[in-house]
């Protein structure tokens, strides 16, 4: 198999997939809390459940693909070491998961990746190589690496594990609030809309489930409307975590199967997000953790009288670059 495009022998995760995941994550990964908000509601029109991945291990939902995927491995492959490539959740998430199961563990790393990222993957134990996103590909350097030394390389979404492992987080808001009309879910590399839509669709199958963009990357949409996977340039955005170019080949066939629509939204749109939860809800979320809450907070989805998940996929931003953030106008 191909481990960086995924496009020889898929292995598509099923929702079985994902409650077995849920059992190697039982009292490892946190039950995140379901946050609810009269003004959020107010201002919707809707009744909104937030599942906080930002209180996650780690800071984001990641942690639970990355220990779900390096669980699976049998031992005696796993001894080899882990290679993977991120710009920071899901390098923090591999370098803790790899570190509670005694694994090593090479993190490859854009330079600009933010340094409170790069800080705590360090801080883990891992050993990482840093890139530059605009000029080198990552996903040669993760191979490479793991032709060199052996190790299970594990992207950061196109991987049947990571998937049914971030699918996990839809299945818990489930089970605690009930049945859902929407499920909102930020979208980067897909990982967690595909893993997000099976539990969906099969714990609430009336529920329709979309995924949010940031504007300058819609990698998605287009995706979707064409009807195979589209590569574009790396954007640039605010949305740190999804600058991806392209949706994952496990997750795509899900993503069309299951998902109702992809929409996108600003940079704007995410600082002033970041503001309400901040000002309102006294919680921090990164930029890219608050695709999904824009999209229902400014309307771009209609959602008036309904019952709606939304995923708060992290909250790692360092200090400096969130003040800036909340005091730009």
């Amino acid at each position: 198999m191909n481990d960086a495009t995924g496009q020889q022998s898929l292995r598509i995760p099923t929702f079985e997939d994902v409650r077995a995941a849920q059992a190697r994550l039982a009292g490892k990964a946190h039950r995140t809390p379901v946050l609810t908000s009269r003004t959020a509601d107010e201002k919707a029109g809707a009744t909104l459940f937030f599942k906080a991945e930002n209180l996650q291990r780690v800071g984001a939902f990641k942690f639970r693909g990355a220990y779900n995927a390096i669980a699976a491995i049998t031992p005696d492959i796993r001894r080899n070491g882990i290679v993977a490539y991120s710009s920071g959740n899901h390098a923090q998430a591999i370098a803790h998961a790899a570190h509670l199961l005694g694994v090593p563990a090479t993190i490859v790393m854009p330079h600009d990746a933010p340094a409170i990222k790069a800080q705590a993957t360090g801080g883990y134990g891992a050993t990482i190589v840093f890139y530059d996103r605009y000029t080198e590909d990552r996903e040669a350097i993760g191979r490479r690496i793991a032709s060199e030394t052996g190790a299970s390389l594990i992207p950061p979404y196109d991987h049947p594990d990571v998937i049914a492992g971030q699918g996990t987080a839809a299945l818990e808001l489930i089970e605690d609030v009930g049945p859902l009309d929407m499920l909102v879910v930020p979208l980067g590399g897909g990982g967690l809309l595909g893993g997000s839509a099976l539990a969906a669709k099969a714990r609430s199958p009336d529920c329709a489930v979309y995924g949010i963009e940031p504007e300058a990357g819609d990698d998605g949409r287009q995706s979707l409307a064409k009807g195979e996977v589209v590569h574009i340039p790396v954007p640039k955005s605010i949305a740190d975590g999804a600058l991806s170019t392209h949706v994952g080949y496990h997750n795509f066939p899900i993503l069309q199967d299951k998902v109702e629509g992809i929409c996108t939204v600003s940079d704007a749109q995410l600082v002033d997000t970041m503001r309400f939860f901040a000002e309102r809800m006294k919680i921090v979320v990164e930029p890219t953790g608050c695709l999904a809450a824009a999209a229902v907070l400014n309307g771009i989805i209609p959602c008036r009288g309904k019952r709606v998940g939304i995923i708060l996929s992290g909250g790692n931003v360092d200090v400096a670059t969130f003040a800036s953030l909340l005091a730009s106008k």
